[in-house]
């Protein structure tokens, strides 16, 4: 029995709603539902394949790229240029969703404010 489409997927679909910042044939970017800072969005692979950054790392490094690229673009376009870029791996790391993301986050953060 195939696993469930994750809701990464199903935003991809259009079947789930999301506030959608960018979008081409690679890559989807959207604002996360629950912030951690005054700029939080999602870059996400629209590929299911990677369940992790260091999956993708492997087997694509040109996405995993197109995933940076994207993010100081939206970092740029959204809040003035500075951002933190995380991704989480594996669940005791926080990871959620295993379907390979980026999380930008900025607008004034300073050390140790998410922490």
């Amino acid at each position: 029995m195939p696993d469930a489409p994750t809701i990464f997927e199903r935003i991809i679909a259009r079947e789930i709603p999301a506030d959608i910042v960018f979008e081409d044939d690679a890559v989807i970017a959207f604002r996360d539902i629950a912030p951690k800072a005054p700029v939080h969005l999602l870059v996400v692979p629209k590929t299911a394949a990677y369940p992790d950054v260091a999956a993708l790392a492997a087997a694509d490094p040109a996405l995993l790229a197109r995933v940076v690229a994207i993010a100081q673009q939206l970092a740029a376009e959204h809040s003035d240029g500075d951002y933190r870029l995380v991704f989480n791996s594996g669940a005791n790391a926080g990871q959620t969703v295993f379907h390979v993301h980026a999380h930008v986050l900025a607008g004034g953060l300073t050390e140790g404010s998410l922490g």
